[in-house]
């Protein structure tokens, strides 16, 4: 396995997608913030107008995650990236010209376009990760795009907010859809597309026959049935404190809702840090071990948080959550791309994503009824219970996980 600089420096690919991301990372974070604080001004903070911004973000990932996956086998993935980084360039200046027109909530579709085209877009880049990084360098190219994630985590929120304090809405959103159409640009210059099992038929199955077949496929590997497994669980677990992170603070540790901000700056730090550690470790520990110790450690750090009544046993407990974040990323993605032909890869992507997010939205919905029920340590026990089951579900991919892979070499 192959260190990442050194992949970096070899592989043409791999730099200019780590260059796309960055231009998509600014624009993403631009529109963010500059979307929630425009609502928020425009609104006086209106609670239901703020969910409406994640609701955008999160519909078109049950609609079309799935269809988006099965698109993605079918077109050629360097052509779909391109073009829906354009289409979300474009669809952000159309949104800005109905903005100057006085009607402000066309603001919300610039989060509601671009989460469409995501669907489209996502399972055509781990198709082109597959086509052009060899197995063995995969967990080291996911690292170095998991490094540049944790950073964002950090510099993306004072990002977004600063162009917004200073540019305002019109330029801000001007910014996105620059960074959109640079993002689009950059992957223009891969290398073209590889037609794959061209020629064998002229008659291609039909949509639902091939999502049928990506189901299949799933359910067929052993590798990839227990991974969607296991993110179900974290997904539940994930779901279930997602909305109580401020409880922490006002009950268990008697705070003010404004001291929240001390539990952000470490688990900030934390996903730079673990980024760095993994990017680093990569090399060294196999995907199916960085799952399993990221999985283990989340647990211990939601379980912590749930006890806690002191600020910085709090604070810790965050930043060890944080820290083996980006393990969970890296080995999940290193694993799924050496365990996926590649004529599957946007199909099996299309449905872990749903499969995780569902189940992480199920709960946010009912995790307030529970609270009333509950105590918050309690909750944050069967949450930290949901990681150390999707830890339990993964335990047999040690052996599976390796002869699996050399039977896909073979």
């Amino acid at each position: 396995m192959s260190s990442p600089m050194m992949l970096l420096r070899r592989n043409r690919f791999v730099r200019m997608v780590l260059l796309s991301n960055l231009f998509s990372q600014i624009g993403i974070w631009v529109r963010n913030f500059a979307v929630l604080l425009y609502v928020m001004e425009k609104t006086g903070g209106d609670a239901f107008a703020v969910s409406m911004i994640s609701v955008a973000e999160y519909v078109p990932i049950f609609v079309f995650s799935f269809i988006g996956g099965v698109f993605a086998d079918r077109w050629r993935p360097k052509r779909t990236v391109i073009w829906c980084d354009a289409f979300s360039a474009l669809s952000v200046f159309a949104v800005l010209a109905v903005l100057e027109s006085g009607r402000w909530e066309a603001i919300f579709f610039t989060t509601l376009s671009s989460a469409i085209l995501s669907q489209f877009a996502q399972p055509s880049g781990m198709k082109l990760f597959k086509m052009h990084v060899p197995d063995e360098q995969a967990q080291s190219g996911i690292s170095l795009l998991q490094t540049l994630f944790s950073i964002f985590m950090i510099v993306g929120p004072i990002m977004g907010t600063v162009a917004y304090q200073h540019l305002g809405i019109g330029l801000a959103i001007c910014v996105t859809g620059i960074s959109f159409l640079l993002s689009a640009i950059t992957m223009a210059s891969i290398p073209p597309d590889r037609i794959i099992d061209a020629g064998k038929t002229s008659i291609r199955p039909s949509l639902f026959r091939e999502m049928a077949d990506g189901v299949r496929y799933v359910v067929s590997r052993k590798v990839l049935l227990w991974l969607n497994l296991c993110f179900t669980a974290v997904g539940f677990g994930v779901g279930l404190i997602a909305p109580l992170g401020i409880f922490l603070i006002t009950e268990r540790l008697g705070l003010s809702a404004q001291d929240l901000q001390w539990t952000a700056i470490p688990y900030g730090l934390g996903e730079i840090i673990g980024g760095m550690v993994t990017f680093g470790l990569a090399k060294k520990i196999s995907p199916q071990r960085l799952l399993k110790l990221g999985l283990l450690a989340n647990a211990a750090g939601v379980f912590v948080s749930g006890i806690s009544t002191t600020l910085w046993l709090t604070m810790m407990a965050q930043f060890l959550i944080a820290l083996f974040q980006p393990a969970i990323f890296i080995g999940n993605n290193a694993l799924v791309m050496m365990h996926t032909e590649q004529r599957f890869i946007g199909r099996v992507t299309g449905i872990r994503t749903p499969l995780m997010t569902g189940s992480m939205v199920v709960m946010m919905s009912v995790s307030g009824i529970i609270k009333d029920m509950l105590s918050l340590s309690i909750m944050y026990g069967l949450a930290g219970a949901c990681f150390l089951v999707g830890f339990l579900l993964i335990l047999p991919l040690g052996r599976t996980a390796q002869v699996g892979a050399s039977a896909h070499r073979s």
